[in-house]
């Protein structure tokens, strides 16, 4: 019996079994090489509630110009990403002026969001 249970598991390789080392002399064992695609589910979780909240902010504590520029500069809400100079073209202002509306704009993001 124990031969057979044995013979079962002979396939088996652990994913902390040591495999070698490295130039350091540090253990490597099977874990730290094999690269995972998907992200962890509360990972993704974090992310999508971190995007929630950051549209609920961009709503909330910006003005229209601030929303209007941010949205065009990082290609929120669907729209494409738009440089400095294209968003003042657009919106008929120096880009330097993109410039201050975007950086101020920013800045009250992260405090409101702190």
């Amino acid at each position: 019996m124990m031969l057979r249970s044995e013979r079962k598991r002979s396939r088996e390789v652990s994913l902390y079994e040591p495999i070698g080392t490295d130039k350091e002399g540090n253990e490597i064992n099977l874990m730290d090489i094999i690269e995972m695609d998907e992200k962890e589910i509360s990972d993704m979780i974090a992310y999508k509630e971190d995007v929630k909240q950051l549209y609920e902010a961009l709503q909330t504590c910006l003005k229209e110009k601030e929303r209007t520029v941010l949205c065009m500069r990082y290609g929120l809400f669907g729209l494409r990403e738009y440089t400095q100079r294209e968003i003042g073209d657009k919106l008929e202002i120096s880009r330097s002026y993109v410039s201050r509306i975007e950086k101020s704009a920013l800045i009250k993001l992260r405090n409101y969001l702190k």
